[in-house]
């Protein structure tokens, strides 16, 4: 393990320092390091990459002018100032559109995928192994193929009906995605490399659950978008106020340490970050829940060939009156209170956000730990990569989808239309005459009418 230690690489040195002799002995035990079989020649350097030092991209302009503050002001001042930055192009995208935000969304996908397969591929590539990094790539278009094309049929049914190649294509989707994946399966089977099975595999596995993490959970994140903008602003939101106010606590007023994966991390910060995104998320929901614009559907217009956001709102964005506890009329005074069904709900996300959501973040530490990184990548100055700023994004984006379909969503009659409309008309007859029906026997419809003589 002396062999480990020397090729750390860059990152924090007090990274390799958390690393105790016990943890090093369980990866022994457990064969991650020199074998005796034969293979052990070609898989036994392959646990800890070499990863280069970090390298310090902050602009040239703030070094110079935070050059007389101490190191810990410093970072303080790069961070809040790239912050602002980021929040306000965030609200700048927002104001661009769905369009806007499905393609950012996409790109930090693409950002985050790379920037983790990089990581393995430093590993990989310093034995000239065939095929690593192209198959990776491969693998996820394919996966993006999958999920965009059932997307597609979803929520685009009435533009597929207009265009022959895309009825083709959605009808034979899967078996096309799967025909794919299995191109990409023999291709990985054809570069094995003997002595070298086992660090192949181990990339194999690698780049599935990047693609897991990042592919999957950023879908989701989409899936959200089209159920109304506020799904998508509202949980992004908040985890970036947790953040920015769990730093903040902990910055000024952290004494206790909450995690030894996450020494910087303060029981203060933790729960002051957690107050703050209660608050913040309540006041917020009310804000956005008031426009069309943000709580409408996200859905494609044939006539316009755009998307549209305007409808009736549903009841969640409907102002409501709500008795109060009568513990709490005591202290407030107040007997009931008025505000949106929604904002019962964003007490729900922001309690996840603030207590589940940062573990996202603690996953991420440890990875980088298992690896001795202080970041995935220098994207951003003070904040480390694009994959350091959405560990705990996407944690929320599935629980956001879990929770809509758990507690929100009832059937849409768009998608039942949608479904109906791609059927043949004897299909669509008999499923009109046995609504009709149905509707008759409830009392809904009007009897029919006896037949004349």
């Amino acid at each position: 393990m002396t062999e480990l230690r020397k090729r750390g690489g860059g990152g924090d040195p007090s990274t390799a320092e958390n690393i105790s002799d016990k943890e090093t002995d369980g990866e022994d035990r457990l064969g991650l390091t020199g074998e005796p079989d034969g293979e052990a020649d070609g898989d036994s350097k392959a646990d800890t990459p070499e990863i280069p030092t970090s390298v310090d991209n902050t602009p040239q302009c703030l070094n110079k002018a935070l050059e007389g503050l101490s190191s810990r002001w410093r970072n303080w001042w790069i961070r809040g100032i790239l912050s602002f930055t980021m929040i306000s192009g965030f609200f700048l995208i927002i104001y661009l559109g769905p369009v806007m935000l499905i393609i950012v969304v996409m790109t930090v996908q693409i950002k985050c995928f790379q920037e983790i397969i990089t990581i393995g591929y430093r590993v990989y590539h310093s034995y000239d192994l065939p095929w690593f990094r192209t198959l990776s790539w491969y693998f996820l278009i394919c996966v993006n193929y999958f999920f965009y094309g059932e997307t597609v049929a979803d929520y685009f049914g009435v533009l597929v009906q207009k265009e022959e190649p895309l009825q083709f294509l959605v009808r034979y989707h899967r078996f096309i995605s799967f025909t794919l994946y299995l191109a990409g399966f023999c291709m990985f089977v054809l570069s094995l490399v003997k002595k070298h099975y086992r660090l192949q595999f181990y990339m194999f596995a690698w780049t599935h659950v990047t693609l897991l993490i990042v592919v999957t959970q950023s879908h989701l994140v989409i899936q959200n978008l089209f159920e109304g903008m506020i799904w998508f602003i509202v949980p992004i939101s908040i985890v970036i106020c947790n953040d920015i106010m769990a730093y903040l606590f902990g910055f000024f007023f952290g004494r206790t340490p909450l995690i030894k994966l996450s020494p910087k991390k303060t029981w203060e910060g933790f729960i002051g970050g957690f107050l703050s995104t209660v608050v913040f998320g309540f006041i917020f929901a009310y804000l956005l829940a008031q426009y069309q614009y943000f709580v409408c559907p996200v859905e494609y217009d044939s006539e316009t060939n755009r998307f549209a956001v305007e409808c009736q709102p549903s009841e969640l964005f409907v102002m409501q009156e709500y008795r109060l506890p009568a513990a709490l009329q005591n202290v407030l005074r107040w007997k009931t209170v008025k505000m949106y069904p929604f904002q019962i709900h964003s007490v729900a996300l922001s309690t996840f956000a603030s207590l589940i959501g940062p573990f996202g973040g603690f996953f991420a530490s440890g990875f980088k730990r298992a690896f001795k990184i202080k970041d995935f990548a220098n994207t951003i100055p003070g904040h480390g990569g694009i994959m350091d700023r959405f560990d705990c994004q996407y944690l929320m984006a599935t629980f956001v989808h879990v929770y809509i379909a758990s507690f929100i969503r009832g059937p849409n009659p768009s998608k039942v239309l949608q479904q109906v409309l791609v059927l043949q008309p004897e299909q669509q007859l008999s499923i009109f005459n046995t609504l009709r029906s149905h509707l008759q026997d409830k009392g809904i419809l009007p009897p029919p009418r006896p037949e004349a003589q």
